[in-house]
């Protein structure tokens, strides 16, 4: 069975372990090691709070073309962003070939 996991700062991700998921607090020092570490334990879905984005881009990029772990933008308590829609946009449109959202 797979696993879920979220990283980002407290504020935004402690609900999460109510609905069963791993959570992960971090700083923008610690997010690309601890994303590192996820993926090799057998986390096929990392969500990851937008405000950590900039931190995880290597991490985004190297797992890109991998099955697993699927990276997801989430918002976080700061706020939206867009950049977590706008990636769910192009992998949607990449996977049934027209942006259908």
């Amino acid at each position: 069975m797979f696993k879920a996991a979220v990283v980002g700062d407290r504020e935004s991700i402690y609900g999460f372990a109510a609905v069963g998921l791993y959570v992960a607090e971090v700083t923008k020092e610690t997010a690309g090691e601890t994303v590192d570490k996820l993926a090799a334990g057998g986390y096929a879905v990392i969500y990851v709070t937008e405000n950590m984005a900039e931190a995880v881009r290597p991490q985004m990029e190297k797992y890109r073309s991998a099955s697993i772990p699927a990276i997801i933008l989430i918002p976080g308590v700061n706020g939206n962003t867009g950049e977590g829609v706008n990636s769910v946009h192009r992998f949607v449109e990449k996977a049934v070939g027209s942006d259908i959202l």
